[in-house]
C-alpha cells in the first residue's frame, strides 16, 4: 500500500494554538478515514525543511518505492556501446530504467 509524507507549515493561528493539535490530528484521521484514507502517524516537528528533505531522500535511497520507470526507446539505441556487454535496442523497445543502486556507494 502507498504511503504518503506530507511536510506543512504551521500558521500563524496554529501557532497560537498548538496546544490543539492532537485534537486537530485526531479530527483530520476521523474526515481521512471517511474518504478511504488511513493516517498512521502524525509527528509535529518544527526546523529545517531541507534537512527533513535530505533525511528522507537518503531513507528512500537505500530502500526505494520503486525500482525504476518504465520507458519506450525513443530510436535505435546501442547499450555499453564498445564493451562486451553491447546491446542494441530497437526503437520502440519497453525498457526499464532501474535505480535501485542509484547513488547507492556501500560504506
Amino acid at each position: 500500500m502507498p504511503m504518503f509524507i506530507c511536510s506543512l507549515s504551521w500558521t500563524d493561528q496554529g501557532l497560537r494554538s498548538v496546544k490543539d493539535a492532537p485534537k486537530r490530528a485526531q479530527a483530520a484521521r476521523e474526515l481521512a478515514k471517511k474518504v478511504g484514507v488511513e493516517i498512521k502517524e502524525v509527528y509535529l516537528t518544527s526546523g529545517d525543511d531541507d534537512l527533513l528533505a535530505h533525511c528522507l531522500f537518503e531513507a528512500l535511497r537505500f530502500n526505494p518505492i520503486n525500482f525504476g520507470p518504465f520507458r519506450l526507446c525513443a530510436k535505435d539505441y546501442i547499450v555499453a556501446a564498445g564493451t562486451g556487454r553491447s546491446k542494441r535496442l530497437k526503437a520502440g523497445t519497453k525498457v526499464l530504467a532501474s535505480t535501485m543502486s542509484a547513488m547507492f556507494v556501500a560504506a
